[in-house]
């Protein structure tokens, strides 16, 4: 369901990754970050315990699109940066959940360069007998011992003849995570955090340096469903999805020391955390699958989103509190049809039109009187972001082994912002941008036989600026200083992709992708002047002025592989992904590594089942990265933050890494499922690439599932 209507598999030219949800139930995944990880194609970074942000294919953040039951979750204040949005999603309340790999601009628009993930929440069911409903429940009691988990999860589904009911509930708590403590480096250790007493902040030595004080949070996830469906034809569904989490610190900016000043060799901060994250969506779908002269399938969605975060950081034994807090109220509108022709040609057509609305507020709240003064907010207060986008694609079976598919969409959007001179010197009072821009891509599928699969594509895909990019003011790293661009235009991106895949009998699968990839006018942070300066006091501190600006070039490429066996209960699964890229520096334009493209990582899976139990043993495992693979802005917060181990030269690297884990459940019938198993059991320390948490060290985890 990737291409937004239901599609056979065999006959789309794209790799998609299908999760499946069964084994994800086994292993246990605690957000929905963790879910994409188990797929074993998702690399997952981490600022902190309450985070995840999915990397694919050398692309992260607003340059990979989120999409729950068919509505964009991206939204105006998606960052460059990490960010850690896909954690409002309820990892055990999703019914299926896919990955489309490479650019889908073409079905979803802005930010679809990398891939698309596609979640699918539990669906509504009816009762085929209309004197007695159907009804079906879940209920998950969990816990964990790396960062003391405990979870509770609820979900029921009440079916009658034309009406369908679901309500799924889940709470969530974690403490303090505990890293491992074998091999590693010894300044991954947490060895000081911060107090504050009688107004005083005190650097207070870590007594058990393993674990890392001040990453604990909690999360609440609620979702109503109601659908109506009063005929064979048509549905009429309604969604309330409801997320919030507790206020939590992004413990990477927790362990920074200060270099100078009256406080050198202190901690620099004091309080660095992000207040509570809330999302909320009300979705209202129609489906029509009656065959008319225009389509045989509509789908109709309008969605109201509303996101809040903030963040409040106050450096050490100084006397402010700085909030910012940050609010977009987001209306999707989507309609999308599909229209068989004849019985060679389908072809599927929409249209999407997006409006985003961003508040933004900031303080600062002396912490001893509590007087409160304004500051800078991080984007132009009231600013808007806009979307409307058509398209249209086609799939021709030239003959019952060979099909192409072909699409183009044009796009278009408009910013508005209003600049507030009065806290901060900027150059403008406000802006208005807009642009246009047509991306296409085309197939090719050959299918020998129903069990093997060769296909070719090449897309274009795009990512429109949005408010982060040209209206944000913030400190992206210590002495540099990002502030607002008004001249932003798109960035564009072209992939090529050959794969293939192919099964034997019904005991062994083996896939194979190749990619490349090529971003112009990619949007990057590079040394800019405001009001003719190229440095500005901000806080008290000097820092030099940056702005995010169209002036580099990025090429990535890479492999994905995995292979699958199975015989007689017992089983062998393997996945590898390997990417690579470089991108154009902003200061010198001369080609380095590029950011997000993660070191080479996979997974081993050993696998036995035998009637009512089954078994897991497997290794995961993440390749090095020298120095000089590093990205420039990892080299940079390397120089200030203790996030990669020292080669001989004293230069950062990413150390290779690998982790033994075992799980088993015991199916006591088909209602109740215990599940056990142990992750790291060698208890490795280690730090995943760009993450600025370690992760977790051994952990032993036991479920109790339930159906009723």
């Amino acid at each position: 369901s990737s291409y937004r209507t239901q599609e056979n598999k065999l006959e789309v030219p794209n790799r998609i990754e299908k999760v499946n949800m069964n084994e994800a139930a086994f292993q246990n995944p605690q957000t929905a970050a963790d879910l994409l990880g188990t797929s074993g194609y998702a690399f997952i970074q981490k600022s902190q315990l309450g985070g995840g942000s999915p990397m694919i294919r050398g692309m992260a953040t607003n340059r990979v699109l989120l999409v729950v039951d068919g509505v964009r979750m991206n939204n105006a204040i998606f960052r460059s940066g990490n960010l850690q949005n896909v954690i409002s999603l309820d990892a055990n309340a999703l019914e299926s959940t896919e990955i489309l790999f490479g650019p889908g601009s073409v079905m979803y628009g802005s930010d679809a360069i990398g891939g698309v993930m596609n979640f699918n929440t539990i669906g509504p069911k009816f009762s085929d007998n209309a004197s007695k409903p159907f009804v079906l429940g879940n209920a998950l009691m969990r816990t964990s011992t790396a960062n003391s988990e405990v979870t509770g999860h609820l979900d029921l589904t009440i079916g009658l003849k034309k009406w369908s009911f679901v309500t799924s509930f889940t709470k969530s708590k974690y403490g303090d995570l505990r890293s491992g403590s074998v091999g590693g480096v010894s300044y991954f250790y947490r060895q000081y955090y911060v107090e504050t007493i009688a107004d005083k902040d005190y650097m207070v030595p870590n007594a058990d340096s393993a674990l890392q004080v001040g990453s604990k949070y909690d999360q609440t996830n609620f979702m109503q469903k109601i659908c109506f469906k009063p005929n064979a034809s048509w549905e009429f569904h309604y969604g309330f999805h409801f997320s919030e989490t507790s206020s939590y610190n992004r413990y990477d900016r927790l362990y920074v020391m200060q270099t100078a000043g009256p406080y050198k060799n202190k901690l620099r901060w004091a309080e660095w955390y992000y207040g509570p994250q809330k999302w909320n969506m009300h979705r209202m779908g129609i489906t029509h699958s009656k065959p008319t002269i225009a389509y045989n399938q509509m789908h109709l969605i309008v969605a109201l989103q509303n996101f809040e975060e903030s963040r409040y950081d106050r450096e050490f034994m100084v006397r402010e509190l700085r909030m910012q807090k940050e609010t977009v109220r987001a209306l999707s509108f989507n309609l999308d049809l599909d229209k068989k022709l004849n019985e060679k040609t389908n072809i599927n057509y929409g249209v999407e039109l997006v409006h985003n609305t961003v508040g933004s507020v900031a303080s600062l709240t002396h912490v001893v009187t509590d007087e409160v003064s304004s500051t800078v907010t991080r984007y132009p207060d009231g600013s808007t972001w806009e979307s409307y986008g058509a398209y249209a694609s086609v799939k021709y079976k030239l003959t019952k082994k060979f099909i192409i598919n072909a699409g183009a969409r044009y796009s278009y959007y408009k910013i508005k912002a209003v600049f507030d001179t009065t806290v901060f010197p900027f150059p403008f009072m406000g802006t208005t941008m807009s642009n246009g821009t047509l991306n296409g891509s085309i197939g090719f599928v050959f299918a020998p036989t129903r069990s093997w699969q060769l296909y070719l594509n090449g897309a274009s895909g795009f990512r429109a600026p949005n408010i982060d990019d040209m209206g944000k003011v913030f400190e992206s790293t210590p002495g540099y200083l990002v502030v607002p661009n008004p001249d932003l235009k798109p960035e564009h991106a072209y992939n090529s992709e050959i794969g293939t895949v192919k099964t034997f009998g019904r005991f062994l699968k083996i896939d194979f992708a190749a990619y490349y990839t090529v971003l112009n006018d990619a949007m990057e942070r590079k040394d800019f002047l405001l009001n003719g300066q190229s440095t500005i006091r901000y806080l008290g501190n000097k820092s030099n002025i940056q702005a995010v600006q169209n002036i580099a070039k990025a090429q990535v490429y890479g492999i994905q592989t995995g292979f699958e066996f199975s015989y007689k209960g017992a089983g062998l699964k393997s996945t590898f992904s390997y990417q690579d890229g470089k991108e154009q520096s902003g200061d010198s334009l001369i080609y380095y590594p590029l950011r997000h493209a993660a070191p080479l990582f996979g997974s081993v899976h050993l696998t036995y089942g035998y009637k009512i139990l089954k078994m897991d043993f497997y290794v995961l495992y993440n390749g090095k990265m020298d120095y000089e693979d590093l990205a420039l802005t990892e080299r940079v917060n390397a120089s200030y933050a203790k996030d990669y181990s020292k080669d001989p030269k004293g230069l950062p690297y990413v150390a290779s890494w690998y982790t033994l884990n075992f799980k088993v459940a015991i199916y006591a019938n088909q209602y109740v499922a215990l599940t056990a198993g142990v992750e790291n059991i060698a208890d490795r320390l280690y730090r995943p690439y760009s993450s600025g948490i370690n992760a977790p060290g051994r952990n032993f985890i036991v479920s109790l599932r339930a159906k009723f």
